[in-house]
């Protein structure tokens, strides 16, 4: 095969074992890697109902085709196991380095089982693979372990992936770092390695991928480097926070637990904002031209670290807007605190934010939050929340459980604005402007999730992509009629798909010629009908999965605050129409072969995707819909 190594790396932190695997062509072909791998294993190898944070859940680091590839995009990798945050099927996408590491390590996988005695990392290279100590790395934040690793190993290009003191103290929403500054933030990763013991895992490869077709891959290089500024120049320029200020102006930017969709202070807080006071570089994922990576320092009132990155979108709109912060400054340092103790910046400020609206609304005191005026805008405070959070201290313990937890804690009603699905904190785009979003964060098998969804705002003047997908005319944002479903169903597949592979949805190459790179690195010929199938399959194993923990249709839901319309702005009145919504739901159901009662792929499409091991598993723990 090309563009894989053709091994699996197992290792049992328990009894020390470590294995390789090499599974047959057909296996690669059916799920590609990336979620599809971490689809396959987990409904393979994990007993239903096991504790997330047990010895029995299964650690899944998973490349694709793509992966490690000399190619910009090629370097993003997915991360899976049974999350602690939902107790559901958990995966991530991750960029940086590490992965193609790993892969010129000689691996396209590695799953880690069971739990070690004492602290540990896994240390990779040239096709071998160990189990060390890291009894002296636990506790430190991530980029002393980083740097700690380095210099035991005596390679200063050795490239890591890490959990920092959140991870080790299992925040459900712990992250896993790639490279110190690329987080796989969702789902809770970090805690899953926390409870394995496992500080982190150190990579270093010499041999580079084989691929099918060197001229063909060198054309469409050649075609990115020939188009890059005038395609994505503008990541380039001034990050994915680019346009934070034109979302706040169209009413969709969330504010204060989403409470409205524009922010007074989103002017100081954009890309713009940033480039111009305090970016100090521009980072990138492996052989990519693009530099999308935001890179920051700060010498007071805080201290930040380029090292760590710099926020971006998502983590600049949680830790500000959300939280109705307009510190720079103190949304890049919250931002650095998160990568040090390895949290998902995007759960931290959903909670800090949920916190804010409990205390405004007088259902927590000061002695609930350990003297902090948690109130909107105060930028202090939720610097010191987020790091109470990652020590898992006084009021952070509460919040570093999510915000679906911390909710039933605190009661009182604010359970109504405890902004997840599934027990996953919703991400930073609002339903209100985009009502095909909301179909996908209530469907989506991981809990809201902003990366395998639609966007509307994407497709009201011209169907761009979709149209090789026979998706021929451009829809409002605002509809949520048939042809809107039709549409949400094959860009999420699409979308599925591309987590699969390994490849960053920042990159301008289209459906047509991601189908050419994929033909290109592999030899397969393949087709954009099986690449769908590829993304639909991997998206209804982890519905399977799902159903086989015990969700059901009841747990795809629309959130209250998104059925209220927003009482001021330039969205003022809009909501999603609870009955238009679930006549939605309904007809994406029926479109995707899904039970209405269950939730759960039927027999009939389980067969059709060729998983029909898939039905066998459901029905042999009664979870089989019809």
């Amino acid at each position: 095969m090309t563009g894989y190594t053709g091994k699996i790396l197992r290792v049992n932190l328990s009894s020390g074992k470590i294995s390789i695997e090499e599974p047959e062509e057909n296996f690669y072909r059916t799920y590609f890697g990336g979620w599809g791998f971490i689809a396959h294993y987990l409904l393979k190898e994990l007993p239903p109902g096991i504790d997330p944070l047990g010895p029995d859940n299964k650690f899944i680091y998973a490349l694709g085709p793509v992966t490690g590839v000399a190619l910009g995009g090629n370097g993003r990798n997915a991360i899976g196991a049974k999350s602690p945050l939902t107790n559901a099927f958990g995966e991530t996408d991750v960029g940086g380095f590490c992965g193609a590491e790993l892969k010129r390590a000689g691996f396209d996988a590695i799953i880690v089982e069971g739990k070690a005695e004492k602290p540990t990392y896994l240390w990779i290279h040239n096709g071998e693979a160990e189990i060390r100590d890291a009894s002296h790395l636990w506790g430190l934040q991530t980029r002393e372990a980083h740097d700690a690793i380095r210099q035991e190993l005596g390679d200063q290009r050795i490239r890591t992936a890490l959990i920092g003191p959140g991870g080790e103290k299992l925040v459900r929403f712990a992250c896993v770092l790639n490279d110190l500054n690329h987080a796989g933030g969702r789902t809770g990763m970090g805690a899953v390695m926390g409870s394995k013991l496992l500080k982190g895992i150190a990579v270093r490869g010499y041999t580079a991928p084989q691929v099918a077709d060197e001229e063909g891959l060198r054309k469409i290089v050649r075609w990115l480097a020939d188009n890059v500024e005038e395609l994505s120049g503008g990541l380039k320029d001034s990050g994915t926070s680019g346009g934070l200020l034109n979302l706040s102006l169209s009413g969709g930017l969330p504010t204060r637990n989403f409470q409205e969709g524009s922010f007074e202070g989103a002017e100081r807080i954009t890309g713009v904002t940033m480039r111009d006071t305090i970016l100090s570089g521009r980072g990138n994922c492996y052989a990519c031209p693009v530099f999308c990576k935001r890179e920051v320092r700060v010498e007071e009132p805080y201290q930040v670290d380029p090292i760590y990155g710099g926020p971006e979108y998502e983590s600049m709109a949680a830790l500000g807007s959300f939280c109705g912060v307009d510190d720079l400054k103190a949304i890049a340092y919250a931002n650095q605190l998160c990568g040090a103790y390895s949290l998902d910046t995007i759960s931290a400020g959903v909670c800090v934010g949920f916190a804010m609206e409990c205390y405004e609304k007088g259902l927590i005191t000061k002695k609930d939050t350990d003297g902090l005026e948690l109130r909107f805008g105060n930028a202090e405070a939720m610097v010191q929340m987020i790091e109470k959070i990652g020590q898992r201290e006084g009021f952070g313990d509460l919040l570093a459980e999510g915000v679906y937890r911390a909710s039933q804690e605190i009661g009182q009603g604010s359970e109504e604005f405890a902004m997840h699905v599934k027990g996953q904190e919703v991400p930073m785009h609002e339903p209100r402007i985009k009502f095909g979003l909301n179909i996908g964060y209530a469907t989506s098998p991981t809990g809201a999730d902003h990366v395998h969804n639609i966007h509307d705002t994407a497709y009201t003047n011209s169907t761009r992509d979709l149209k090789h997908l026979g998706i021929l005319e451009p829809l409002p944002a605002d509809s949520l009629g048939p042809e809107k479903v039709r549409m949400t169903m094959y860009h999420i597949d699409w979308s599925v798909l591309v987590n699969c592979l390994g490849l960053c949805l920042f990159l301008p190459y289209g459906i047509l010629r991601t189908r050419d790179i994929i033909n290109a690195i592999t030899g397969w010929e393949t087709t954009i009908y099986e690449m769908m199938k590829v993304g639909e399959r991997a998206l209804n194993m982890a519905r399977a999965f799902n159903a086989r923990e015990g969700f059901t249709a009841k747990d795809d839901v629309g959130l209250r605050r998104f059925s209220t319309p927003f009482a001021a702005g330039p969205k003022k009145g809009v909501k999603v129409g609870e009955e238009e919504f679930q006549k939605a739901l309904k007809l994406y159901y029926q479109m995707r072969g899904w039970d209405l009662e269950t939730g759960a792929p039927t027999a009939a499409k389980l067969y059709e995707l060729g998983v029909g091991w898939v039905a066998d598993e459901l029905r042999k723990h009664g979870k089989l819909p019809g």
